[in-house]
């Protein structure tokens, strides 16, 4: 197993494109989180301790745009493999299907992991730079971003979750589709595409139904206040995305154990 997760590590490092994914989560995480607070100014509230906004959530905001250089990166882990005829030599290395796609996995889980560990620092650093210049204070009603307090931990913690699981998410599509362009539209379609269709729903019943199905509903774990409000608490909602991702995972290990290379 320790031979196999190496072998892992070191097609992905050298997989042309991975090293700009990578950056890519964190830069693009980072950069449209600086978009997200640099536009928000606690003098457009009717008063300064009068606004309501989850400044946490806002700050983490980047994970909407940072997720799809997640899809990419964990797509083309397998996908790549199919298209050369790789994933023949893989599969003469170490003919247990099964091992390798569990190694592809952990190494997946560990490298986005740390890409949105340093996506969710950077975007909480800044954002606290920001949110403060701009009126968000400890005397406004707004303390200082910091992970010692324990609804901005859950945040930060559950969003390096979320891009985790859509990593595992779009590399279990990945086996199953085993094609870059579709498995990267599938998964995208599921996280903008869908969201977006599911408001046109006309009964609300429904729509609040389907929003809490969806996969997008992990993202509810990043907000802090009126949690009373939101469709899915925010463990649960990183619950669904676990259920799809480990669904992906499923079927796409079966179609990948029992299908030709």
């Amino acid at each position: 197993m320790t031979r196999t997760l190496y072998a892992e590590w070191t097609k992905l490092r050298t997989l042309p494109g991975s090293g700009w994914s990578f950056a890519g989560v964190v830069a693009v995480t980072v950069a449209l989180s600086i978009a997200f607070t640099a536009s928000v100014d606690a003098a457009h509230c009717p008063a300064p301790q009068g606004c309501h906004e989850d400044t946490t959530k806002l700050t983490l905001s980047g994970t909407w745009l940072g997720q799809a250089a997640v899809v990419v990166l964990a797509a083309l882990v397998i996908t790549n493999e199919h298209a050369t005829r790789m994933i023949q030599t893989t599969l003469a290395a170490t003919p247990r299907r099964a091992v390798v796609l569990f190694a592809k996995a952990v190494v997946v889980a560990g490298v986005v992991m740390a890409a949105a560990v340093l996506g969710v620092a950077g975007s909480l650093l800044t954002g606290r730079f920001f949110l403060e210049g701009n009126g968000f204070t400890a005397a406004n009603g707004h303390p200082p971003l910091s992970l010692g307090s324990e609804p901005t931990l859950r945040a930060a913690f559950g969003t390096v979750l979320y891009l985790v699981l859509v990593g595992l998410l779009s590399l279990g599509a990945g086996a199953l589709l085993r094609d870059t362009a579709g498995t990267i539209t599938a998964v995208l379609t599921l996280f903008y595409i869908a969201p977006v269709a599911v408001q046109f729903v006309g009964d609300p019943h429904w729509r609040e139904r389907l929003e809490k199905a969806a996969p997008s509903a992990g993202m509810a774990v990043q907000a802090t206040r009126n949690l009373d409000r939101l469709p899915i608490g925010p463990w649960a909602g990183l619950g669904v995305l676990a259920a799809y991702a480990a669904c992906a995972l499923l079927a796409g290990g079966a179609a990948f154990i029992r299908r030709d290379p």
